[in-house]
């Protein structure tokens, strides 16, 4: 049998199991992701190409920036699978108590789990594995990628134009890459009033990894203060935010007050 009447096989056996079970499976992932992600503390999710190779410029530059945000004390999270994803988790692994959380699916074809994670779970839903990618991070990193890092970014900008997540920053690394996309979505979507100039702002477009460090330094203060100001500052994300910034001396603004530790 070949690969395209293995996936038609698949993709019946999905429909025929029911409606019923696929509601069951739906809940297991988003309960699985809820228990194991909950606790994270500072994360940045990192995505990018599964096709990218160990010799690419963007594989090199994954790798070096992971470990500059582990070194910060941030968890990197990927996809789980090769790739652009393999490097944030292999960067991040180099650093010791730094959570490396990989983030797969299971897919007939390519998308294998990479061996550089501390944390590994496995989705039967990408719906569900996108919410787990986006939910617990602080920052999103885009590398160059194909339809599926696409789609994420598309799905980040979304939330962040709807206001359905707040404080997050959206950096996009590889400006000969995307420069092209970023020109399609200023001379058609805007010029056309499809989206608004300011929607634009969200990406940070940059090849400066240095820069995207400090600025989700600078992201994880505003955060912080966004979580005091809607009354959340009791909550357990709330306290690992900011005991992580006062740990690492990120915070210099007084109005945002350290959690006290429970006796």
């Amino acid at each position: 049998m070949n690969k395209d009447n293995e996936l038609t096989k698949k993709y019946i056996k999905d429909i025929k199991s029911g409606d019923v079970w696929s509601v069951f499976r739906i809940i297991a992932d988003f309960v699985k992701g809820f228990d194991e992600l909950g606790q994270l503390g500072p994360t940045v999710t990192i995505f990018g190409s599964a096709r990218t190779s160990k010799n690419d410029l963007y594989y090199k530059e994954t790798l070096k920036l992971s470990k500059m945000l582990a070194q910060k004390g941030f968890n990197i999270m990927s996809g789980g699978g090769p790739g652009i994803m393999e490097a944030a988790n292999k960067g991040a692994k180099k650093v010791k108590g730094i959570e490396s959380i990989g983030l797969n699916i299971d897919l007939p074809f390519e998308q294998i789990a990479n061996p550089y994670t501390t944390k590994e779970l496995t989705f039967d839903y990408f719906f569900s594995r996108k919410v787990m990618l986006v939910k617990y991070s602080m920052a999103y990193v885009i590398f160059p990628g194909g339809f599926g890092t696409l789609d994420e970014l598309f799905e980040a900008l979304t939330l962040v134009q709807t206001r359905k997540i707040t404080g997050v920053k959206i950096f996009v690394i590889g400006v000969d890459f995307y420069k092209p996309l970023l020109e399609f979505i200023d001379n058609k979507l805007v010029a056309n009033g499809m989206i608004d100039q300011s929607d634009v702002e969200f990406i940070r477009l940059t090849d400066d990894l240095e820069c995207v460090v400090r600025e989700i330094e600078e992201s994880l203060v505003k955060q912080i203060e966004v979580l005091q100001d809607v009354g959340l500052s009791d909550t357990p994300y709330y306290k690992a935010l900011s005991n992580f910034s006062y740990d690492k001396e990120i915070i210099k603004d007084r109005r945002v007050k350290k959690p006290k530790k429970k006796k």
